[in-house]
Parts: structure tokens; C-alpha cells; sequence
């Protein structure tokens, strides 16, 4: 995945995350000019509230979105699926607003609202009219200090999470094969924890696990709110001092998590269920993230990737070129990179074979792509081409009145600053075509990688 992401579906084996950029303490990048994106205004509250202001104009709406720093992978051991369970909990009141009654006051104005749990982070956003900006402010910082919870609210939820598990892994084949890959891809590290927790651990979740998460995790402090839509910064600034202002700052713990231990053989994961839809295969390699490669001294190499996950994928890409049109082995292929985890991540290739061909000729065909690919290089033409798709998607992410808080809200969310995220497409620019080949014979390691194969078998 990259910065500015298409908002397409995906094939099973594809990350869904947004993508977008993560850096900290990236070393500067040669570039001609200061790119603009957002043009984004941004201030801080006394009680550490960070606020960025993204004005469009085009209609009398705005998102406003909250980010919380605190995903899936900052859970306590044994306690998995905590994260996104507090987040089914935020509608369930506080102590002036009834169980669904924030809800209801979105819907009675005319707004929408949603909310997402990530390794990561965990938001919240109403998308409403201009003139209903600081109503949902104020409720919303209501709920960042004045959850109420008990059992009678609380354990009949954890049975709607366990449900919501089982309609959307137990029941679904590919989804529990990526589970196992995960959990392979990932000896140690918390990213091969699924993000809606094991059923056994949900299970054993209470009230005051889920008041314990929020006391140490849900602060001013802790939080990004990003506005975007039909406002600025001037009208936006007494809104945000007079709701989130009176939100008192708390310690917060450090985030913490385990090192991934050196790999030293790869890894094969395979399923076969009469419930799949069809057969697929997926090879996920370990690869850098903008924050990882800072570290380790390279901070070039996660745009040299996304410019490689350009070339490979997408329908015109070599892979589906190859595998789909020209030998006519699949029915779609492809690859997926998410530059934007706070640790480690990954990139996958992925390819689903046509219903009379095999898993195995397909898996045959992907790595001799791979292999060509490594052995014959790529052309300076190609990156270029690659480079103009990728830094056109900025442009176009500003057409949408959500993309803006999205982006920048999981970027901030993650670690990155907003120049970063201004100066994303001189870095895209800066990319070579021989950094994209010493990106791409790095990345390929056969014990850095995990094999998933997904069978079908005919109902009897």
C-alpha cells in the first residue's frame, strides 16, 4: 500500500489499511520543489491536543475525526481484540449521553458516522453539515473522559464482537487462512495477533478490562482531531478550545512492543474448505516501513517499494499482464505493500488461479515473473510512468472531503509530521530505477517469507 491509496476492493490476500505515510526522524531526500498537498493548518491545545484544519470548499459539509494513538498491537498479553472491543463500547454513553443516544443526535442532523480499530490507531468520524461541526465536538469529547460502562451495557456487545468474528473469519475461508499467514509471518511481534482478538480471549474480556484500556490510552494528549470540509482554521480554533479544551491532559504509557527475532526458514501455510470461493495464492515477505527504514538508516527504501508495487501491480501492471492476459493461468494478480505500520510490515504478492488451472502452475508462474523481474531489471521508463501514477493519486485525494482527515489523521496517528506528508511526491520523484531493483533483490528473502495456499473441495 502507499500514501494517497485507490479506495478499491481488494483481492483476499490484499491489506486494507489506508495507506499512507509514517515517518520518524526520516533523514531529508533530495528534491526540486516544495510539493503542496493539503495545505493543511494545524495548532495544539495546552492539554496536548494536536488539531490540523484541511479547508475545501466544494460543499457545506466536514469530517471530523478523531485519532487515538493505541491499536490492536498495544494490547496486554492475553487481552487480544481489547482494542477494537472499546471501540464498539464509545456508543454505549457517558454520563449525560444514554447508550446510542451520540448516534441518534448524528442521525437527527442529518450526519453520518462510523469508526475503525487498527494495529495502530483507533478513530471515530462524523461527516455532517458546517453548521453541526461543534455539536459533534462536544459530544465527542464528552466521550474521550466520561465513558460509562457496566456489565448489562457491556457483556451483551462482547457477544455481538464474538458474532462479528465469526461471520467474518470463522465462517470465511480466505479470511482465516491471512490469519494463519499473519500469525506465521510474525513469530513474536503483535502484528500476527489479529486486530479483532482470538475468540477464547474475547471471550474472557470484562468491564473493567475495557475501563482499565481506556484510562491509560484515551487522553488530549494521546489524540490527533483532524478537520476537513467547509471551514477554516480562524472558525475552527474557539470550537475545538471550548469542547476539547476542557478535556484534562493524563499520563500516558509509552508504547512498547516486542522485536520481531530473526527468521532463519520461510514458511508454508495451506487450507483446503468445500466453503471457498475459489482457490488463491499469496507469498508475504517482512519489508521496511517508513519508520523502520529511519531507523536502520535507509528512508528511501519504503518509496522505492511503492514504486515496485506500482510497476507489479494494478491491471496494467507486469503481474496480471503476465500471469492474466498473456499466459492465461489466472484470473487475477497482483501485490500490496503497507509502508505505514508503526513497526515492521509487509509486502505480498498474490494471485488467483482460473478455475481450470492449479494452484501449483500458478505459484509456478508468479515466482518465474518474480525471478525474471530480479534477473532483467527495470526500465528507467517504467518508474517514470510508475512515478506519475502514484503522485497524480495525491492530487486527486483532495476531491473527497474524507480523504484528507483520513490520510493525515493516520499518518499523524502513526508517527509522521505534516511536512512529510506535504513533501510526499518529491520523495515519489527522488525514487530511481536502481533503487528500485536494490528495494526489490533486498526484499525478496526466502526466511523472511510466509506461502499461503487456499484449496477448494467439492461439496459432497
Amino acid at each position: 500500500m502507499r500514501f494517497f491509496a485507490r479506495l478499491s476492493t481488494a483481492a483476499s490476500f490484499r491489506l486494507s489499511a489506508l495507506a499512507i505515510v509514517a515517518v520518524v526522524g526520516l533523514a531529508p531526500l533530495s528534491h526540486t520543489a516544495a510539493a503542496q498537498v493539503f495545505e493543511p493548518d494545524s495548532f495544539t491545545l495546552d492539554n496536548g491536543l494536536q488539531v490540523v484544519v484541511v479547508t475545501n470548499s466544494r460543499t457545506p459539509i466536514v469530517t471530523h475525526m478523531l485519532w487515538y494513538k493505541v491499536g490492536a498491537a498495544d494490547e496486554p498479553p492475553g487481552k487480544s481484540g481489547i482494542a477494537h472491543f472499546l471501540e464498539h463500547l464509545m456508543f454505549k454513553g457517558t454520563e449525560t449521553l444514554e447508550p446510542g443516544e451520540f448516534s441518534d443526535i448524528i442521525a437527527r442532523n442529518g450526519g453520518r458516522e462510523n469508526a475503525f480499530t487498527s494495529m495502530d490507531y483507533t478513530a471515530y468520524f462524523q461527516t455532517v453539515a458546517k453548521d453541526r461541526l461543534e455539536l459533534m465536538m462536544r459530544h465527542e469529547a464528552d466521550r474521550m473522559h466520561n465513558l460509562v460502562l457496566t456489565d448489562p451495557v457491556v457483556l451483551p456487545e462482547r457477544d455481538v464482537v464474538l458474532e462479528e468474528r465469526r461471520s467474518r473469519t470463522d465462517n470465511e475461508p480466505s479470511s482465516q487462512l491471512w490469519e494463519m499467514i499473519r500469525a506465521s509471518l510474525y513469530l513474536q511481534h503483535p502484528y500476527g495477533t489479529p486486530v479483532i482478538g482470538w475468540e477464547h480471549e474475547i471471550a474472557a474480556l470484562t468491564s473493567s478490562d475495557a475501563l482499565d484500556f481506556y484510562a491509560h490510552w484515551y487522553a488530549p494528549n494521546n489524540a490527533v482531531l483532524v478537520i476537513s470540509g467547509d471551514v477554516s482554521v480562524q472558525e475552527v480554533r474557539p470550537m475545538v478550545e471550548r469542547t476539547y479544551g476542557q478535556v484534562p491532559r493524563k499520563d500516558v504509557p509509552e508504547r512498547v512492543r516486542l522485536a520481531e527475532p530473526q527468521q532463519w526458514a520461510g514458511r508454508r501455510v495451506e487450507m483446503t474448505s468445500a466453503r471457498a470461493g475459489q482457490p488463491s495464492l499469496s507469498i508475504s515477505y517482512l519489508a521496511p516501513s517508513y519508520r523502520t527504514a529511519a531507523a536502520a538508516g535507509m528512508p528511501e527504501r519504503p518509496y522505492a517499494l511503492q514504486v515496485l508495487s506500482e510497476i507489479l501491480g494494478g491491471n496494467t501492471g507486469r503481474l496480471y499482464r503476465a500471469l492474466v492476459i498473456e499466459q492465461g493461468l489466472a484470473a487475477g494478480a497482483g501485490n500490496s505493500y503497507d509502508a505505514t505500520s508503526f513497526d515492521t510490515t509487509s509486502y505480498t504478492f498474490w494471485a488467483s488461479p482460473r478455475p481450470d488451472v492449479e494452484v501449483e502452475a500458478v505459484e509456478a508462474a508468479l515466482r518465474a515473473e518474480i525471478a525474471a523481474f530480479l534477473e532483467a531489471g527495470v526500465e528507467a521508463a517504467e518508474v517514470e510512468e510508475a512515478k506519475a501514477r502514484l503522485t497524480a493519486e495525491a492530487i486527486y485525494a483532495r476531491d473527497n472531503v474524507s480523504a484528507p482527515a483520513r490520510i493525515i489523521g493516520a499518518a499523524l496517528a502513526t508517527g509522521s509530521s505534516l511536512e512529510d506528508l506535504e513533501d510526499w511526491p518529491n520523495r515519489i520523484a527522488a525514487v530511481t530505477p536502481e533503487e528500485v531493483m536494490q528495494a526489490a533483490r533486498a526484499l525478496i528473502d526466502p526466511a523472511r517469507a510466509v506461502t499461503g495456499v487456499l484449496r477448494t473441495e467439492p461439496t459432497t
